[in-house]
């Protein structure tokens, strides 16, 4: 006697009317948080061709002159500080960041979930006490230098605080976790067979880490890239605890010239300024995410 199997029905997908309840939940959020970004850009955009009374205080018009004064050396030796700081953070955390996903995502087992918590929850505490405490680490008696003197590779005149090294060990040290969560989410998805083909037909694992893991999760670390350096390029606390009056970087200028300098113009035109860079290269990072799904859909 036959049986016939009752075919499974497929699960119903989200409908359309559910689709537009979300639509509209998300509609509140997304004004408050748009509106309060274009205010806030129309404030410091109004406040840079603004001027300042005998008293320092802001008083709203129009003087070119704080756009004028951007043209000073000084103020361009700062920006591609900042920016060399940021960029040589991003590489070092990428580099940091891909053995660790790797590992995790690939050999972690049962205990990816204990490991990805043990990298992330450290993080939860406050950024300027992790600084303080990371000043304290690579202080000329800290660990890091005793013990680099106790191996021969440092002598007493070493110094790591008050130097460039020190500002981005700071920064890398508060935004890799940045590189490793998108990393770890493209490793995570991506299939390992590929790695084993790869391997068929590349042999060695470095040939098929550059050949097949690293094209595969590339928009993980292009996405990882970018939310190390937004926070990195403007950032001030690493360079204002780790770094000397030589390192200063554009986030502390920003608030020396508001804070300080009750220069709110000029604050405010270096702000549009670091903005600037920043759009720059969130468009690079949003043409290069158009065309990788392009080229996916291919």
């Amino acid at each position: 006697m036959l049986r016939l199997k009752r075919a499974r029905r497929p699960l119903p997908g989200p409908s359309a009317s559910g689709a537009r309840l979300w639509a509209w939940l998300m509609v509140p959020g997304t004004l408050w948080m748009t509106g309060f970004l274009i205010a806030s850009l129309l404030l410091v955009a109004t406040l840079a061709v603004g001027t300042t009374d005998d008293l320092g205080n802001p008083r709203f018009g129009f003087d070119l002159s704080s756009i004028r004064a951007l043209a000073d050396p000084a103020y361009a030796d700062v920006m591609l500080r900042s920016l060399g700081y940021a960029l040589l953070t991003c590489v070092i955390c990428l580099l940091v960041a891909y053995p660790v996903s790797y590992t995790i995502a690939l050999h972690g087992g049962r205990f990816k979930n204990a490991l990805i918590s043990a990298i992330v929850v450290p993080f939860f505490a406050n950024y300027l006490v992790r600084m303080y405490g990371w000043s304290v680490v690579l202080s000329d008696d800290g660990p890091v230098l005793s013990t680099l003197r106790k191996l021969g590779l440092a002598d007493s005149g070493t110094k790591i605080l008050n130097t460039g090294f020190g500002v981005v060990a700071g920064l890398v040290y508060g935004f890799v976790v940045f590189m490793i969560i998108p990393l770890y989410a493209a490793l995570e998805r991506m299939d390992v067979s590929l790695i084993e083909a790869g391997r068929d037909l590349y042999g060695g694992p470095v040939r098929t880490f550059f050949h097949v893991t690293l094209p595969a999760t590339r928009q993980g670390a292009a996405a990882g890239l970018v939310l190390v350096f937004l926070p990195a390029m403007g950032d001030f606390v690493s360079a204002q605890l780790l770094g000397g009056p030589d390192q200063i970087m554009i986030g502390n200028l920003i608030q020396d010239k508001f804070f300080q300098g009750q220069n709110w113009p000029l604050g405010s035109a270096l702000t549009m300024m670091l903005m600037l860079v920043l759009l720059i290269g969130m468009l690079g990072y949003l043409r290069r995410t158009r065309k990788d799904e392009a080229e996916a859909r291919q």
